[in-house]
C-alpha cells in the first residue's frame, strides 16, 4: 500500500510547495488542469500525491486516509483537538508566514493591550445590552487565547472571508484573522492589539505517527523521510 502525501491544491502555497521538495530530490508535478486535481510525484516509490485544500489536510491526516500532509500551523491547531497526540509535526517550511492576531478599530484609542479589552468588552455589554461581537473563522484558538488571557464577555461571530470587512460593516466589533504584512488591517482601519498574537503560522509538513503504521507501509514512510533528511 502507498503513502499519501497531501499538498495544497493551488496557489503559491502549492508552488512554494513544489520548490521545497524539488531542493530534496524529490519532483511533484500537476499532471491535469487546475480543475482535475491531478498530480504525480517521482524522486521516490511508493508515495502516492494527494491534492487538498489546506483546510482539508489536518482532518484527513487525522482520520489516518493520508499518511502526510502540508498545511498551516493555524488550521492544524484549529482543527483538530489535541493535534500533537494524533500527528507529528515533522517539518517547519520557512514559508506560508502568517500571524494569527486579535485586532480593533484604530479608533478605540485606549485598547492598546488585552487588559484594556477586557474593561472594553465589559463595558460595551453594560452600554449595548449583548455582547461584544468578534469576527473570525478560528474559533478554538481565539477562545483558548482570551480564556487565557481572562477575557470572558465577548461572543464569536463567524467569518470565513472578509473579516477585516465585518467591523465597518458592523456585523463585529473586533476581528481575529490572519495577517502577514498587516497592510489590509491598515486599509480597514484596524490595529493589532500589543499583546495580541494568537499564533505563529507557516506551512508545515506534517504526518501521522509512525508507530500507527505496518509492514511495507512503514518502510515506505521510513524511506521518504530519509529522503527529506527528516
Amino acid at each position: 500500500m502507498a503513502i499519501k502525501l497531501a499538498i495544497p491544491s493551488k496557489g503559491r502555497l502549492m508552488e512554494e510547495t513544489f520548490g521545497w521538495f524539488q531542493a530534496r530530490g524529490v519532483r511533484l508535478l500537476r499532471t491535469g488542469s487546475d480543475r482535475e486535481y491531478a498530480a504525480e510525484i517521482s524522486g521516490i516509490n511508493g508515495v502516492e500525491l494527494v491534492l487538498l485544500s489546506a483546510s482539508e489536510v489536518p482532518r484527513e491526516l487525522a482520520a489516518g486516509r493520508i499518511q502526510l500532509g502540508i498545511t498551516g500551523t493555524d488550521l492544524m491547531h484549529e482543527n483538530i483537538v489535541d493535534w500533537s497526540s494524533k500527528v507529528d509535526a515533522l517539518a517547519e517550511l520557512g514559508f506560508g508566514d502568517a500571524n494569527l492576531i486579535l485586532a480593533v478599530p484604530t479608533c478605540w484609542v485606549d485598547v492598546e493591550t488585552l487588559d484594556d479589552f477586557d474593561s472594553i468588552c465589559a463595558a460595551f455589554r453594560q452600554n449595548h445590552g449583548f455582547r461584544l461581537r468578534i469576527a473570525t473563522k478560528y474559533h478554538r484558538l481565539v477562545r483558548e487565547f482570551l480564556k487565557d488571557a481572562g477575557v470572558a464577555d465577548y461572543q464569536i461571530v463567524d467569518s470565513q472571508g472578509a473579516t477585516e470587512g465585518t467591523v465597518k460593516n458592523q456585523t463585529a466589533e473586533a476581528i481575529a484573522d490572519i495577517t502577514s504584512s498587516g497592510q489590509t488591517l491598515m486599509e480597514n482601519h484596524l490595529k493589532t492589539l500589543e499583546d495580541g498574537l494568537i499564533l505563529k503560522s507557516q506551512a508545515t509538513l506534517y504526518g501521522v505517527p509512525v508507530d500507527m503504521l505496518k509492514g511495507p507501509q512503514k518502510d515506505k514512510y521510513m524511506a521518504f523521510l530519509a529522503k527529506l533528511a527528516l
